[in-house]
């Protein structure tokens, strides 16, 4: 049983419950993440589900889907626009209930999944339960810029914590990405989960120390704050370079919103 599949739907359950009292005109106001629509945002999610959730039974369909998407993004030049099509426009309310009932059937599947299993994916494969801990740290980024947008504070629960360790995980990854050469030593990160409870990972490091609320790491490392607009305490070369380009999504490398473009 993969336990995290169950935190990716209640995440996702937390963003419908946001979004559950839009009206269609509501659902192409735009966010502050690249001019992203919350049509935008709920399309790209959807899709993506839909495209993981493929590598779980039928691999050769997952390539096929793909293979459409990149097709579409090379004429429109847009991963938007490329989405769009291939969902046949579907948007505001009927997008929001497609996006709703697909994600619980596709939790209820990934549960009984061997959390084992290796999957196809666009890079290197990877485990079942790495998969659905990349629809869950996925939803939750791009639910912060919807939350942002209807000024809405956000209630994180300890499901976050996939997120945070997807981040220490790619602490090598953020830097060769870059093109640069990986530090030999990991900060040493002592964060404050939502209920209280104490995550710590490379204790034995005193020189690198990152310590802070653990939804303000997770906001750093999925690039939806700017480290400066958190209250993280950053000690130490290592720790202060990872911070501000620490990147746990694939894809090229991305550099984190302005300080304040994105603070709430």
């Amino acid at each position: 049983m993969l336990i995290e599949a169950y935190d990716f739907r209640d995440e996702s359950d937390a963003l419908y419950d946001l979004v559950s009292p839009l009206a269609d005109a509501d659902y192409d106001r735009v966010t502050l993440f690249r001019d992203w629509t919350i049509n935008d945002v709920l399309q790209h999610l959807h899709f993506f589900n839909y495209v993981a959730d493929l590598t779980l039974s039928d691999e050769l369909e997952f390539h096929r889907v793909y293979g459409e998407l990149n097709a579409e993004r090379e004429k429109s030049g847009s991963v938007v626009q490329a989405t769009d099509e291939l969902l046949g426009g579907l948007k505001g309310v009927a997008l929001r209930d497609a996006w709703h009932s697909f994600f619980h059937e596709m939790a209820d599947r990934f549960y009984a999944a061997d959390p084992k299993q290796r999957l196809k994916w666009v890079g290197p494969s990877m485990s079942a339960r790495s998969s659905i801990s990349a629809r869950l740290m996925e939803t939750w980024s791009h639910a912060q810029e919807i939350y942002d947008l209807l000024g809405v504070e956000r209630i994180n629960h300890d499901r976050i914590k996939s997120i945070a360790v997807m981040g220490m995980n790619t602490f090598g990854w953020t830097f060769k990405n870059r093109g640069e050469d990986v530090p030999e030593t990991v900060p040493h990160v002592k964060l404050t989960a939502p209920s209280g409870e104490i995550w710590e990972w490379n204790s034995e490091n005193t020189a690198d120390v990152i310590e802070g609320e653990a939804a303000e790491f997770c906001q750093v490392v999925t690039q939806t704050r700017n480290i400066a607009d958190t209250k993280l305490n950053v000690r130490g070369d290592i720790a202060t370079r990872w911070m501000a380009v620490a990147q746990c999504f694939a894809g090229p490398a991305r550099n984190p919103p302005a300080a304040g473009a994105r603070h709430a």
